[in-house]
């Protein structure tokens, strides 16, 4: 059995991780970290302590009605995706732990294309 990162619990709510394939098991916000326990395999955790998080992206639908999914982006090990089934109970809960201007929304999609024939637009000029 994994030890759990937090002392206190904040939110515990089921949810998706994104990690490869994907896997259902609890969301777990506490006082030292992010967690997410596969709920079939309890070898197959997520533990991010808040020191760790760099960035927390959120795609936010609908003008903010509904959230299917987050990203949690730490310094040295990449981004995880997760869904929950109370998303903004979740992001209300980092938003303790992880200052503001770390928390952004992600592109939409037409701002991702914008940017993609931007970056290609630039390459040709400059070649």
């Amino acid at each position: 059995m994994v030890e759990s990162l937090n002392t206190k619990a904040t939110v515990v709510v089921s949810g998706t991780s994104y990690l490869g394939l994907s896997s259902y098991g609890q969301i777990m916000v506490g006082d030292r970290g992010f967690e997410f326990y596969d709920e079939r395999d309890r070898k197959n955790f997520i533990q991010i302590p808040w020191e760790e998080v760099d960035y927390v992206i959120a795609e936010v639908l609908f003008g903010g009605r509904w959230i299917p999914r987050y990203a949690i982006r730490t310094k040295k090990n990449g981004t995880y995706s997760f869904a929950s089934s109370q998303p903004k109970v979740v992001l209300r809960a980092i938003r303790e732990h992880v200052p503001a201007e770390r928390m952004v929304k992600s592109l939409t999609f037409f701002q991702g294309i914008k940017r993609g024939l931007h970056a290609l637009w630039q390459r040709r000029r400059h070649k």
